[in-house]
């Protein structure tokens, strides 16, 4: 008989993995990744972990992946190897020989609401952002307050690039393309100002 593997996952590092029961298990990879994400280190051990007659255990079916493709992908990667997969929350099994109609249309129609959930909730974002700009709530990223903060050290002309670069904790590159984007100045013309900052 073979072994019972668990997977949890969850998008970020500040979730917590403890709420995805899996039961008892001889063995567990977890990780803290997107499910967006097709690089999952954990999951690519599992699938080289898992061998014949092993049970793959996952709390739910967005936990494994995010859409249609990869989650068919992951199931006939281990189904190949002849290892079970099984997901908890929707009550779904599919074993290596599995030729039923029926948990093959669940399993697509479980993977499209879950693509489609993470769809909503991009849409709610962008909405919330858009709604925050208009009434001058949303202040944008670090990244821009950065920028603003190098074009007026750049406006004090006496400042050499390097020294600009290192006020603001970024490289060179990023005051040169502050410089172009806010004042037009050519790369050519920015020559003597590195020059002067060496």
């Amino acid at each position: 008989m073979g072994q019972k593997i668990g997977y949890r996952r969850v998008s970020t590092v500040d979730q917590n993995l403890d709420r995805q029961d899996i039961g008892d298990v001889d063995r567990v990879f977890e990780e803290k990744l997107s499910g967006g994400n097709r690089q999952r280190p954990a999951l690519a051990e599992l699938i080289l972990y898992a061998r014949e007659g092993d049970d793959v255990i996952v709390y739910s079916i967005d936990r494994l992946a995010r859409n249609f493709d990869d989650m068919k992908s992951n199931i006939n990667e281990l189904n190949d190897k002849g290892v079970i997969v099984t997901f908890c929350k929707e009550g779904l099994r599919f074993p290596p020989d599995d030729s039923n109609p029926q948990s093959k249309l669940q399993l697509h129609l479980m993977s499209a609401f879950a693509e489609f959930e993470r769809e909503i909730i991009r849409q709610r974002q962008r909405e919330g952002i858009a709604k925050a700009k208009e009434r001058g709530a949303y202040t944008g990223r670090q990244v821009e307050k950065d920028h603003d903060e190098i074009a007026r050290m750049l406006e004090a002309t006496d400042m050499k690039i390097s020294d600009i670069a290192g006020a603001n904790d970024c490289n060179r590159k990023t005051v040169d393309r502050v410089l172009k984007a806010r004042f037009g100045i050519p790369r050519a013309q920015l020559r003597l100002r590195y020059i002067e900052g060496h």
